[in-house]
């Protein structure tokens, strides 16, 4: 090699090496924007999925926690919803969601599916509770109802094929007013909460047929 060849090789070694670390510095920042950014993304999702869920208090007239719920309120006898109360509806709640279910249909031994019985939502946030046998003209107002799994609104009391099953009646305090779902099912209703749920509670009566 010449040193004419030498010199030539040396300059351009030495322009590729000043060209990556151009590049270096050029993309350096970039990246680390990007991972902060992946961060910051990361951080604010777990916060939301962190989120605190504070408790209410939800009870009924008609039975209490983990009591047998009277035969009126079931296909045995009249078929009317019990009187249910709450309180502590914490500040920000914008609406109230009440779901009732029972997690073994069809036979407690081996259930297969959760039979809803009742839904409504758009429950002010002022509302204290519902009355016994209240029927869709009195309840409060806004509110707005859901299909059960008979696939009709309204409520339909405890009727159990076999054995004795749980009823869940669960009240969500949510941070928004939803749309008008028009009559949604539990899981379209469920899928329009997410995100939005601020406080719960719940209330488990217990109906066996005899």
């Amino acid at each position: 090699m010449t040193m004419s060849e030498r010199l030539r090789f040396i300059f351009r070694a030495h322009v590729v090496a000043l060209w990556g670390a151009f590049l270096v510095c050029l993309l350096a920042p970039i990246a680390a924007a990007g991972e902060t950014a992946s961060l910051m993304s990361q951080k604010e999702r777990n916060e939301k999925k962190e989120k605190p869920i504070m408790s209410m208090t939800l009870t009924s007239s008609s039975f209490s926690p983990h009591g047998a719920i009277p035969a009126r309120h079931t296909c045995d006898g009249h078929d009317t919803s019990p009187e249910l109360f709450w309180t502590e509806v914490p500040e920000g709640t914008k609406s109230l969601v009440l779901i009732m279910d029972d997690p073994d249909a069809p036979d407690p031994a081996a259930p297969k599916r959760t039979w809803v019985h009742w839904m409504l939502y758009n429950i002010p946030p002022g509302a204290s509770g519902l009355s016994e046998a209240i029927a869709p003209a009195d309840l409060p107002r806004g509110t707005l109802e859901g299909l059960n799994d008979w696939q009709r609104t309204g409520y339909g009391g405890p009727c159990p094929p076999i054995g004795k099953h749980r009823y869940f009646h669960k009240l969500y305090a949510l941070d928004t007013v939803l749309p008008d779902l028009k009559q949604p099912t539990k899981a379209k209703l469920e899928k329009a909460m997410e995100g939005h749920v601020i406080a719960y509670s719940e209330l488990i009566g217990l109906y066996q047929k005899h």
